[in-house]
């Protein structure tokens, strides 16, 4: 009879900086090379578990969940980053058992740093109910006796002690100890490989990733590296060569893995449904918050066609059983709300009537003939997955009212799965091998940071003055290549909440997240999806932010207080299709405005001549990498601008293509085309949205191409359509739009727009408020503004709060005139090196008393000297000095009879004939402070010694030629890296 073997304690590039291989590669590999089952136990978590699950399906091969805790053993110190280190693999035999090793898992990461864990053997015998636990005694770390007899108690015939062959100096060691530990304990042994690596050729990249753990290279790794590669996944016959003597233990390892039943697919997962009214179903509390929302939205009067698609979608939810879904998130929005915090649902949950009527968007999806299976189907049967945009500086509110109304035992955050990607891979990598810092940063600037892999060739080495054919810099593109894609660490997703009925920690661990006050599980968004698990997105959207302090400052001046200011009926009173809101748009007056102010937007705006709504939306979606790298864009402009013929490709699509003139330009479309036109069905068609989604990360879009081009030619569609169809999609992998996302964000668009013609000054003050954000700086938004005529006042510390805020009494009185409208004081908020806290205690200071001088605010604003003399610097004691030099003098000038800054006196006399600032002095001190200046235009100062070196105006463009080099000179006001639909890049 052949020997069986199951390995128990298999670890996956999850054991972060230690395991060498994908779990999928080694469940792969443990059915190729005959093992009965495979045990995933990645260390101190159940990180690479979902991907083991989804392969082990896929194969049809016995996958065990698992997990190898860290053991923290009385009165022991010790680095977490040193291996090896006691421990103890738990395995899962049934689904309590699953729900104990969830509770252990939390517990071992409570009250540790990020990245670390560690559990006591008497907390783990506590909750030892259906798991298995096998030791891995370590030669140089044994487990003591005491620690020992505590599992064994606890555990009784489901405990073993592992133990593994590499063929190395500690093997006999490692067996002696084994054997009397067995012996004393009355503990079986079963044998294992403690795989680090699916194959042999795997060591020289584990024994990479071992170096950046330690921090060392691989010259000075020594004997923390191990001697040879046999820490792979070995299959039976070659263990029996290994423990020829002991076959029983081998069988043992199968005996165990065959009682580990557990699969994850028996997670059941229920989303909150502790809201609504007590003693009806989520159905039926959803249809009266629809009902309720039918009326907000339409009054008495719901047309026909939304009310026949409001019933469509119910009967959907209710077949899913994703009532309690929508209701949460629906109070999620409401708390928000509650809190006058602006917010509003983006991406495919804009396809949603129930989600329009709930609030939760803001974009009629009917009006808009939105495709509702972009965003759920009963094809797809899982979750939906909406994302809600808050505002920035406010999302955190929402986050901490999240945790408090469910609990962190209910409510946590999804992972993000940070990985090595090309130039973090090459720069790694290439301190293992011991490169020079000079050679790092050639080697790193040749691969893109947002690059799956680490794409060298040997042209590319020359350029940068490498040599391609020297050894350590050849492995270390070999080997950089294959760490590419591997985790380096998790982080917080961007802002995916789990919300759950039961404690969380019954289906999934529970970490403490580096960010305080928040919690996450150890899965990323992919893997939750794979599970089955709802997510609602939390998001932060710096636009909301400005456009609802634009709300206030208007409302204030125009009420005396914001008592009765509520932001979400002032931008619904906000009138719509306004003929100056798309005059503005046409001349590509966009400066600050959301979405359209990037250059390649303002340079579409008046060609493409924006006149309604659906025209922003096309705005928004078409300057993408999608349309662009599908050769989408000239050919829509074309048509129109009448230069070219509304044409389709074939009958079938016109009902697709209509509205954008025969050009498909967004998601929706690709997948109304696959079905209509290439034969898909639903199915088919939301797996091409996946695919498209991550092209990159999984190269499963490439599987669609033949299919997609077969099923457009057996329909007579031609062949260049399909082709450029295709390149298209691969773009939307790299950044496209659904329309349901365009429409929604063209919502704000809009309400932007808006708010920068009728009130510039409000609109520019808000901006600068909440930054960080959006395209331009601080300096560029002011500029724009004094150009729209608004008065811009220096900060002043008489007068100027934290903020920017608005002066004088005057309204505009039409469309983008700014200067009879109000004036903008700019904030403290701008000088650099002062914070709010500084600001805080000169307000109160000057709110007591106003200042009478420069002395006195030294005296009673409680500023530090630093924080004083950024406030000289950047001229804010103008009002108080007859000259900003005369500031910098006192606050720095040495005292004789002391220290700078002794006591509370400054320098009381200034030397006569101090000669003032120069203009150019004044300029560098303005933008080194605060980055703007309202004195002269930097190039001012420039223009004569540039033209004497041969720069070119900007007024002699037209007179250029093809092929003609030119030198030009301005401010910089943003840096992008826009990419063409041939792939170039500029700079």
């Amino acid at each position: 009879m052949p020997p069986r073997f199951a390995e128990l304690l298999g670890r996956s590039c999850f054991s972060f900086l230690e395991g060498a291989s994908r779990p999928a590669e080694m469940v792969e590999q443990s059915r190729a090379v005959g093992q009965t089952a495979f045990a995933l136990c990645d260390r101190d978590g159940l990180y690479g578990s979902v991907r083991a699950h989804v392969a082990a399906k896929n194969l049809e091969h016995p996958v065990v969940v698992g997990a190898e805790l860290t053991l923290e053993l009385e009165g022991e110190e010790r680095d977490y980053a040193e291996r090896p280190c006691p421990s103890v693999a738990l395995l899962v035999k049934t689904h309590q058992g699953y729900r104990a090793l969830c509770r252990l898992l939390t517990a071992s990461h409570a009250d540790h740093d990020k990245g670390e864990a560690g559990i006591t053997t008497a907390e783990i015998a506590a909750d030892s109910e259906d798991l298995f636990a096998v030791v891995p005694l370590e030669a140089r770390c044994p487990l003591p006796d005491t620690d020992l007899a505590t599992l064994r108690e606890a555990f009784g015939a489901r405990l073993a002690i592992g133990l593994w062959r590499h063929l190395g100096p500690e093997d006999r060691l490692r067996r002696r100890l084994a054997l009397q530990a067995s012996k004393r304990h009355d503990i079986p042994i079963v044998a294992t490989n403690r795989p680090l690596y699916h194959h042999r050729r795997r060591k020289p990249l584990s024994d990479v990733v071992h170096c950046i753990r330690y921090g060392t290279t691989l010259e000075e790794a020594g004997t923390r590296l191990s001697p040879n590669a046999e820490a792979s996944l070995k299959g039976p016959k070659a263990m029996a060569k290994l423990f020829a003597e002991e076959p029983a233990w081998l069988e043992r390892s199968a005996a165990i893995a065959e009682q580990c039943t557990f699969s994850l697919d028996e997670l059941r997962y229920h989303f909150p449904n502790d809201y609504g009214e007590p003693g009806l179903s989520p159905d039926e509390n959803l249809r009266r918050a629809v009902e309720a929302g039918i009326i907000d939205r339409f009054g008495d009067h719901c047309p026909a066609d939304v009310r026949a698609q409001i019933e469509k979608e119910l009967a959907l939810i209710a077949e899913l059983e994703v009532a309690s879904y929508f209701l949460s998130v629906q109070q999620i929005v409401n708390l928000a709300r509650e809190r006058q915090i602006l917010c509003q649902g983006r991406g495919s949950a804009a396809n949603s009537a129930v989600c329009y009527v709930l609030g939760v968007t803001s974009v009629d999806p009917v009006r808009s003939n939105l495709l509702f299976e972009r965003f759920m189907s009963s094809a797809r049967r899982e979750p939906p997955d909406i994302d809600v945009d808050f505002e920035h500086e406010r999302r955190e509110e929402v986050i901490q009212e999240i945790y408090r109304r469910y609990g962190r035992d209910r409510a946590a955050m999804v992972s993000e799965v940070i990985c090595y990607r090309g130039k973090s891979a090459l720069r790694e990598v290439g301190k293992v091998f011991g490169l020079s810092g000079d050679q790092l940063d050639r080697l790193s600037s040749i691969a893109s940071y947002w690059s799956p892999e680490a794409e060298v060739d040997d042209h590319a080495l020359k350029k940068r003055g490498l040599d391609p054919s020297d050894a350590g810099l050849e492995q270390t593109v070999a080997l950089a290549r294959e760490l590419s894609g591997f985790p380096r660490h998790l982080s917080i997703h961007v802002g995916g909440f789990v919300l759950s009925s039961e404690p969380l920690d019954g289906v999934s661990p529970i970490e403490p997240a580096r960010m305080e006050d928040r919690t996450v599980i150890p899965w990323d968004k992919d893997d939750v999806e794979d599970l089955g698990f709802f997510k609602v997105d939390v998001l932060g959207l710096g636009m909301l932010t400005a456009i609802r302090k634009a709300l206030a400052m208007i409302h204030q001046r125009r009420h005396g207080s914001l008592d009765d200011f509520d932001p979400i009926a002032s931008l619904g009173r906000i009138p719509p299709e306004d003929p100056a809101v798309y005059d503005a748009c046409c001349a590509a007056d966009t400066v600050g405005v959301f979405q359209i102010e990037s250059r390649a937007q303002m340079a579409m705006l008046p060609i493409l001549r924006p006149r309604c709504f659906y025209d922003l939306v096309v705005e928004v979606g078409i300057v993408r990498p999608g349309p662009i790298q599908g050769k989408m864009v000239h050919p829509y402009l074309r048509r129109r601008t009448g230069e070219e013929r509304v044409t389709y490709p074939h009958p079938c699509l016109e009902p697709i293509l209509s509205r954008t003139l025969g050009v498909p330009l967004f998601q929706e479309q690709v997948m109304q085309l696959a079905i209509t036109g290439a034969g898909y069905d639903p199915g088919e068609a939301d797996q091409l949205r996946r695919d498209m989604a991550a092209w990159r990360k999984n190269g499963r879009l490439e599987l669609h191409k033949e299919k997609l081009l077969r099923g457009f030619l057996e329909r007579g569609i031609s062949e260049d359509f399909a082709k450029r169809l295709f390149m298209q999609i691969r773009g939307f992998g790299e950044y496209g739009f659904p329309e349901s996302h365009s429409s929604s964000f063209a919502l704000l668009v809009y309400a932007s727009v808006w708010l920068k013609v009728y009130h510039p000054a409000a609109f520019a003050a808000a901006l600068v408020n909440s930054q960080p954000m959006g395209f331009y700086t601080p300096g560029s938004i002011i500029r724009d503004a004094q150009r729209h005529g608004v008065e811009v006042r220096p900060i002043r510390v008489e007068v100027s709060e934290w903020d920017c805020t608005l002066e004088g009494e005057g309204e505009s009185e039409s469309p983008g005139d700014g200067a009879s409208g109000p004036a903008i004081r700019l904030g403290l908020r701008l000088v650099r090196g002062f914070g709010e806290e500084a600001a805080e205690r000169l307000i109160r200071a000057r709110t007591a008393q106003p200042f009478r001088g420069l002395d006195d605010v030294v005296k009673r604003a409680a500023l530090k000297k630093n924080e004083l003399e950024a406030l000289a610097d950047a001229g804010a004691f103008e009002g108080l000095t007859p000259s900003r030099r005369e500031a910098l003098w006192r606050l720095r000038a040495p005292r004789e009879n002391g220290g700078l800054f002794d006591g509370l006196d400054i320098e009381p006399n200034v030397p006569a004939g101090l000669p003032p600032l120069s203009a150019q002095e004044q300029l560098s001190l303005d933008y080194g402070t605060t980055g703007i200046s309202l004195h002269d235009h930097p190039m001012k100062h420039l223009r004569k010694p540039l033209r004497k070196r041969r720069v070119k105006l900007t007024d002699e463009q037209k007179t250029w030629r093809t092929g003609q080099q030119v030198t030009v000179a301005g401010v910089v006001l943003t840096r992008q890296r826009p990419g063409t639909a041939s792939g170039v890049v500029f700079i």
